[in-house]
């Protein structure tokens, strides 16, 4: 239970008391200044205008009443009703044993779907907001005790793999193995294409295909699968070098959901939800209408007969709330899909897929975007594979940490060069507002200074090497903390912060207010260790011992919070 749950709970008990409406809450705050103590509750000003009250008077009878014996070492009322708290160190201290405890939350069953790449190609810089943004919160829900489903909306069927396995058949049979064909899916694509666009015959034979493949012919539908078994392994790979939680048995893809559309389709027809428009199976949505009043439309069937993907994700949402009996669902898919998404929640619900009791949620996100301002891209203009990120990343991480430590051996610059440039190119993108795009710069992620990822890892490094060097070992530390100087309280109000800030991170899903919680834990943590002497020969015992545990608290919650992010620390850096 959160120090600010616990001020909430009493806050509320004593206006209960008072007969003030259940509608006027405490609105408790963090307080923005030390001189007006820890916290601030500022529900006295509303609840007195409900009222028609005097603000004041109402906060002093808030205040007689209010239980904050053991909690509170001075209350004041300031302003027109601002109720200020300076809490106990003693307090605090006991409190922050509890400080790594699990927020307490109602479980629920939560669907988090992102990343989803198209198995036609290989991963892009394009993928990776969606990867990285959705497994963080899948990490932090799981933290918090929700049971949740990750599933990875994989793009594997439709008319491109009638192209992708002809040419597959067409390369095998010249004598090619199937993983060398395909060691590269975008130059495979390419060839692809490009004999397609040439070749007539060969077009015909790609299209025959694709009738072939969704008719369950057994040749198609081998070389099919070998395609996709290549291209998944690529991707799984992607997904061990980022380390994110998506693994084979999250993979519920496009096809999953073959045999299910024409039933959605018919489904629809039959609640008069879609009607024949030009040959096509189309839904219109009055509540999604355009500023002339025109209905949105959603092609649930083209005229030719295959479907969209609005159809399989009908389907998806249908088979999420029947089979898997979510609460949630939420997805990470950029912020161009928010009229996709809509239009298919609206139907879902209007088709009685998914009951009102099922939140479904959209999150998009912004582009990454070249110094240019334009969408990232190669200097040639290229897609830039997500594969080949990542290998710079590592490559410029390295060059940085072996600038910077000349102790390190080989296998520990390996290692920590690793960590530090994969850690850097996620958080750059984490710590920005999820729906904003952002401009990616190696020199500014890469950074042992700022809200950078090689910042906070340093910090939790420099911590581990207080431990070293005082021969202690920093994860079965136990002292009794005494707070006694104001950098000692400042860092440990923020350590007791770190939940508060998980429970909001669970609900609206913008892991930057994670990003900044950790900066700012980092930058208390460098003030402490400034101000506060640890190890030092005049250092009484019992404080060495409280300064170390504050010490052994703050690397705790750092090391947890960058974990929740997906990014690793390390004893040495």
């Amino acid at each position: 239970m959160s120090l600010k749950y616990t001020l909430n709970s009493r806050f509320k008990t004593a206006m209960q008391a008072l007969n003030i409406p259940s509608e006027c809450t405490p609105l408790l705050n963090i307080s923005g200044k030390p001189q007006f103590g820890d916290y601030q509750a500022n529900g006295a000003m509303g609840a007195a205008k409900y009222l028609k009250t005097n603000p004041r008077d109402l906060a002093q009878k808030i205040l007689d009443q209010v239980d904050l014996s053991g909690i509170a070492e001075k209350t004041e009322i300031a302003g027109p009703g601002f109720i200020n708290i300076t809490l106990k160190n003693d307090y605090i201290a006991d409190c922050l044993k509890d400080c790594l405890d699990k927020p307490t939350v109602q479980s629920n069953i939560v669907v988090v779907d992102y990343s989803a790449p198209n198995l036609a190609k290989e991963m892009h810089v394009g993928h990776l907001r969606s990867t990285i943004i959705g497994d963080a919160i899948a990490r932090t829900l799981e933290y918090q005790g929700h049971q949740v489903i990750r599933q990875n909306h994989m793009g594997d069927w439709g008319t491109q793999f009638g192209m992708l396995i002809a040419e597959l058949e067409l390369q095998l049979s010249q004598g090619e193995q199937a993983e060398l064909a395909l060691s590269d899916l975008e130059v495979f694509y390419q060839q692809s294409k490009k004999h397609f666009d040439a070749d007539p015959d060969f077009a015909d034979t790609a299209r025959a295909y694709v009738v072939k493949l969704q008719s369950g012919d057994a040749n198609c539908l081998k070389l099919w699968q070998q395609f996709i078994d290549v291209s998944v392994a690529h991707n799984s790979e992607i997904y061990k070098q980022l380390n994110v939680g998506l693994t084979a048995e999250h993979i519920k893809p496009e096809s999953a959901y073959n045999d299910d559309l024409q039933m959605i389709v018919e489904d629809l027809i039959q609640k008069q939800l879609a009607i024949e428009s030009d040959g096509a199976k189309v839904v219109f949505l009055n509540e999604l209408a355009d500023k002339n009043g025109d209905p949105s439309p959603m092609i649930v069937q083209k005229s030719g007969g295959g479907f969209l993907y609005a159809t399989t994700d009908l389907a998806a949402l249908k088979y999420r709330a029947d089979t898997l009996n979510v609460d949630r669902v939420l997805y990470f898919i950029d912020a161009r899909q928010s009229l996709h998404m809509k239009q298919v929640f609206a139907t879902s619900r209007k088709a009685n897929y998914v009951s009102d009791s099922v939140s479904l949620e959209h999150h998009a996100f912004g582009t990454m975007m070249g110094s240019d301002g334009k969408p990232f891209k190669t200097r040639t203009g290229g897609t830039v594979k997500l594969a080949d990120l990542l290998v710079e990343a590592v490559e410029r991480a390295e060059k940085l940490v072996r600038e910077k430590n000349s102790d390190l051996n080989e296998e520990e610059i390996t290692t920590i060069a690793r960590k530090v440039g994969i850690g850097a190119v996620k958080y750059a993108d984490l710590s920005k507002t999820r729906t904003n795009d952002y401009i990616f710069d190696w020199n500014s992620m890469l950074s042992f200074e700022g809200n950078t990822a090689p910042y906070l890892q340093y910090a939790y490094t420099r911590i581990y090497s207080i431990f070293r060097k005082a021969d202690i070992q920093l994860e079965d530390f136990s002292a009794k903390l005494i707070i006694a100087q104001t950098q000692e309280k400042q860092l440990a109000l923020k350590l007791l912060q770190f939940n508060e800030v998980i429970n909001q991170v669970a609900i609206d899903c913008y892991p930057h207010s994670l990003c900044n919680y950790l900066y700012e834990l980092s930058s208390l943590f460098m003030t402490f260790y400034e101000h506060c002497p640890i190890l030092k020969s005049d250092i009484a015992p019992e404080i060495e011992q409280s300064r170390l545990q504050l010490c052994a608290y703050s690397a705790s919650i750092l090391d947890k919070g960058l974990d929740l992010l997906g990014i690793e620390t390390m004893e040495k850096m």
